[in-house]
C-alpha cells in the first residue's frame, strides 16, 4: 500500500506532503488544476522516464519520495533480498532526484540504486491503469501468467504450471547429455586414429606408476659404477682383510674369546659386551653379503646403465609427447583406451540417451497439453466474464477476447506450449487486437477497469491506479464505474484521479487538487477534505463554477446511495 508522498519542486508543487489510507481513494480538481502532475511525479518516484520538464522553473532539483507498506509474502521482498537490501521496519521508500541537466539518480531506502530497479520494484508495488502502455495489464508478457493464476483461482489444489517447469527442466537435461554424448563420439572418431596409435605405443612401453622415480635412482648408482665397485671392494678389504680371515671379523672374533675366559670371573657382568660383539659379526657379515652382491651386480653387466637410459627417456619422451607428468602415463593410457573402447559403445550409449530424450519429451509434451486445455478452458471462462462487465461500463459493442495461440517448438518453454495475449474488438465486423491499441483515454481505462475487476485476487496485492477512468461518460455509466472501483477497493489500495461525482461519491477518502495564485506564479495545492468540504465538492462537480442547492441535494443523494 502507498502510505504516503513528498514532492518537491515538480512543475507548479514546490512542497507538498500527502498521507494515503487503503480503500477507495479519489482526487478531483478542475481541469488543469495539476492533477496530472500527481501521476507524473508518482511515475518518476517508480522509474519513469525522468523528462527535464517535470522540474519547477528556477528550481535546481526535484525530488519526489513514495513510501510503501509492503506485507510479508510481498514480491517486492525478493527483488531486494537478491540485491542485499530490506524493507525498514516494513517500509520502503522509493526516492528520485531530477537535475536541470535531465539527469537522475534512484534510491531505495536511502540506498543508491540503478534506475531499472527503482522500475522494477515500482512494477511490483503498484500498476497504472491506462497511463503507460508497456506496463500493467498492457503488457503482453504478464497475459500467461495473469490466466494460469485465473484458472488456480478455480481450482486452487491444482498447480500444473510447476509441474510443467519441472518436466522441461527434466527434458533439458536429458537432451544435453544426449548432445554431450553425440559431441563426445564424434570427436572420438575425429581422433581415432591417434586413439589406436597413441594406445599402441602406451602397451608397447607399458609404463608404470612411480617407475620414473626408480629409474632415476638406478641410472644415478649406474653412472657412477666404477667408482662404487672400488669403494666396495676397499671396504671388503678392510672389513675380512686381504686372504678373508683378517680385518674385522678376525678381531671381533679375537675379541670375543679373550672376554669369553674372563667371563666366569665378571659374575656376569660381560654378558652385555659378548651379545654385542655378536651383534657386531652378524651385521659385519650382512654388510660383507651386501657388498658382495651388489659389486658382483655390476660386474655381470656392464651394459644396464644402456638399458636404463633407454627406457627412461623413452618414458619422458612419451609424457612430453602427451603433455603430462611420467607418473601420469598409466591413467593416461587408461582414459586413451576408454575413448577408445567408446567409439564402439558409443553408437549403443546414443541410442539409449536418445530414448530417455524421447521419454522426457512425451511426459513434457503430455503436461503440458494438459496445461494448454486448462488455459483454454480458462480462457472461455475469464472472456465471458469480462464481456459481462463492458455493456453497464458504455462499452455494449466492444468484445474481449484471450487468444491461446500455440508456439513452434523451438519457442516452448518451462511455461508451456501456448503464447497468452488478451485481444478486444470495440468495432463489430473489425478483427481483434492488443489491447493497448484498440481505444485511448477513458474506453480503455474502463477496458482494462472491467478486465482488472475480474481479476481481481488474482496476481500479487498492489495499488492500483486509474487515470480518468471515467472520461466521457456520465448517470449510468459513471455509476458502473464508480460501483466496480468501490469493488476492486475492497480488499486493496485504489487510487482514482476523476471528474465523476458519482466516482467522487463512493470514496473512502477524498483529495481535491487546486491551483492557486502565489505571488507572480501560480501553485498546485492538494488537501484532504472533510466531510462538509467532500459535500461541496461533488455539488460543484455536478453543476459546474456555481454551487447550487439543487447541486448540494444531488450531491447528498450520491453519497447516500454510495
Amino acid at each position: 500500500m502507498l502510505v504516503s508522498m513528498a514532492i518537491r519542486d515538480v512543475v507548479l508543487i514546490d512542497r507538498l506532503d500527502l498521507s494515503f489510507d487503503n480503500g477507495l481513494c479519489v482526487l478531483t480538481g478542475e481541469t488543469g488544476a495539476g492533477k496530472s502532475i500527481l501521476l507524473d511525479a508518482l511515475g518518476l518516484a517508480l522509474g519513469s522516464r525522468a523528462d527535464a520538464r517535470l522540474l519547477r522553473p528556477g528550481a535546481e532539483r526535484a525530488v519526489v519520495s513514495a513510501v510503501f507498506e509492503v506485507p510479508p509474502g510481498h514480491s517486492a521482498l525478493a527483488l531486494l533480498a537478491e540485491q542485499g537490501l530490506e524493507p525498514n521496519g516494513g517500509l520502503l521508500v522509493l526516492r528520485r532526484t531530477l537535475g536541470a541537466d535531465g539527469r537522475s539518480r534512484g534510491f531505495i531506502n536511502d540506498q543508491p540504486v540503478s534506475i531499472a530497479l527503482l522500475r522494477d520494484l515500482g512494477d511490483s508495488l503498484i500498476e497504472v491503469q491506462g497511463q503507460f502502455e508497456q506496463r500493467g495489464l498492457l503488457d503482453g508478457a504478464t497475459h500467461r501468467g495473469l490466466l494460469d493464476a485465473y484458472a488456480d483461482s478455480a481450482r486452487p489444489t491444482a498447480r500444473p504450471t510447476a509441474r510443467v517447469a519441472e518436466l522441461w527442466q527434466a527434458w533439458r537435461v536429458a537432451l544435453e547429455a544426449r548432445a554431450e554424448a553425440e559431441r563426445e563420439l564424434e570427436q572420438s572418431r575425429r581422433d581415432e586414429d591417434f586413439l589406436r596409435h597413441a594406445v599402441s605405443e602406451f602397451d608397447t612401453l607399458q609404463p608404470r606408476p612411480g617407475e620414473a622415480e626408480a629409474l632415476a635412482e638406478q641410472r644415478n648408482l649406474l653412472q657412477h659404477r666404477e667408482k662404487l665397485i672400488d669403494a666396495m671392494s676397499e671396504a671388503v678389504a678392510s672389513l675380512s682383510g686381504d686372504g678373508g680371515t683378517s680385518g674385522a671379523e678376525k678381531a671381533l672374533g679375537s675379541a670375543r674369546r679373550v672376554l669369553e675366559r674372563a667371563a666366569g670371573q665378571a659374575g656376569g657382568r660381560l654378558e652385555g659386551a659378548l651379545a654385542a660383539l655378536d651383534r657386531a659379526a652378524a651385521e659385519t657379515e650382512e654388510a660383507l653379503a651386501q657388498i658382495q652382491s651388489l659389486s658382483a651386480d655390476m660386474e655381470l653387466d656392464p651394459g644396464r646403465l644402456e638399458q636404463v637410459d633407454e627406457r627412461f627417456f623413452a618414458l619422458k619422451d612419451l609424457a612430453r609427447k602427451h603433455g603430462t607428468e611420467v607418473d601420469a602415463l598409466a591413467d593416461l593410457r587408461e582414459l586413451l583406451a576408454a575413448r577408445l573402447a567408446g567409439i564402439d559403445s558409443g553408437v549403443e550409449r546414443l541410442a539409449e540417451l536418445d530414448r530417455q530424450d524421447a521419454a522426457a519429451r512425451d511426459l513434457y509434451l503430455a503436461a503440458a497439453e494438459e496445461l494448454s486445455q486448462r488455459r483454454r478452458d480458462a480462457a472461455q471462462t475469464l472472456d465471458l466474464a469480462v464481456n459481462a462487465e463492458l455493456p453497464p461500463l458504455k462499452l455494449e459493442k466492444a468484445i474481449f477476447r484471450t487468444r491461446v495461440e500455440r508456439l513452434v517448438e523451438a519457442d516452448w518453454g518451462a511455461g508451456g506450449l501456448d503464447r497468452i495475449a488478451f485481444e478486444a474488438v470495440t468495432n463489430p465486423g473489425a478483427p481483434p487486437g492488443p489491447l493497448g491499441r484498440i481505444a485511448s483515454g477513458g474506453e480503455l481505462s474502463r477496458f482494462l477497469l472491467a478486465l482488472k475487476v475480474v481479476l481481481a485476487r488474482v496476481g500479487p496485492a498492489k495499488t492500483l491506479v486509474f487515470d480518468e477512468v471515467d472520461s466521457g461518460v456520465g448517470g449510468a455509466t459513471a455509476h458502473a464505474v464508480g460501483e466496480r472501483l468501490a469493488r476492486l477497493a475492497q480488499d486493496r489500495q485504489v487510487l482514482v484521479v476523476t471528474h465523476s461525482p458519482q466516482v467522487a461519491a463512493r470514496a473512502a477518502h477524498h483529495w481535491r487538487v487546486r491551483k492557486e495564485p502565489e505571488g507572480e506564479r501560480l501553485a498546485t495545492r492538494v488537501g484532504q477534505v472533510s466531510a462538509e468540504e467532500r459535500r461541496e465538492e461533488i455539488a460543484r462537480m455536478l453543476s459546474g463554477a456555481e454551487v447550487t442547492d439543487e447541486a448540494r441535494a444531488a450531491a447528498d443523494r450520491l453519497m447516500g446511495a454510495a
